[in-house]
């Protein structure tokens, strides 16, 4: 995935770009570790990219109730590392432990975003077919569009196939103006 561009930045259907963050950006080592979350760096990576974003809008969260912020997280590989992981332990005979339930990650880590930011509004997980930032910006403008958010923090994340941490982007969508 590629971090936003200038370009990308007009008023969609739903509201104009509030806010964005990339991971990495300039300096960026390993996001920091995420309680909770075990041997991938799914988890970390979202949670970093998201509060970066958050942060460069709102300072510190967590934000007011009543916010009706959706979440909505856009990833066509989900949780390689730990699809890995599980695929070699089974295939060895092992037993994996539950928290390598790999399926529920990515639906996890988007909740643990809300729960720490105070994000009230509808969660969605994404698998896109195409375009990655398409599909998540029109599910995002759906949500807009519908009333069922007031605004809506997109996170596109793809880990690297070779175990290397990936890139996620995330962008703030809403109405108001771009700060």
């Amino acid at each position: 995935m590629r971090p936003a561009s200038g370009a990308q930045t007009a008023r969609s259907r739903g509201g104009v770009v509030l806010a964005e963050a990339s991971w990495p950006e300039g300096g960026d080592g390993v996001p920091a570790v995420v309680p909770g979350f075990v041997h991938s760096g799914f988890a970390p990576l979202v949670v970093a990219v998201a509060d970066r974003c958050l942060r460069r809008r709102y300072g510190e969260g967590p934000l007011p109730a009543g916010n009706r912020t959706a979440v909505v997280l856009v990833s066509a590989s989900g949780d390689r590392a730990s699809a890995a992981h599980v695929r070699a332990t089974v295939a060895a005979g092992g037993r994996i432990g539950p928290l390598f339930f790999f399926q529920s990650v990515p639906n996890s880590v988007a909740g643990h975003v809300a729960a720490r930011w105070g994000l009230d509004g509808p969660v969605v997980c994404l698998n896109p077919t195409g375009d990655a930032r398409a599909e998540g910006a029109a599910e995002a403008d759906l949500l807009l569009y519908d009333g069922d958010a007031a605004q809506a923090l997109l996170v596109l994340i793809e880990q690297a196939p070779d175990g290397t941490p990936g890139e996620a982007t995330a962008v703030l969508l809403g109405e108001g103006t771009r700060q």
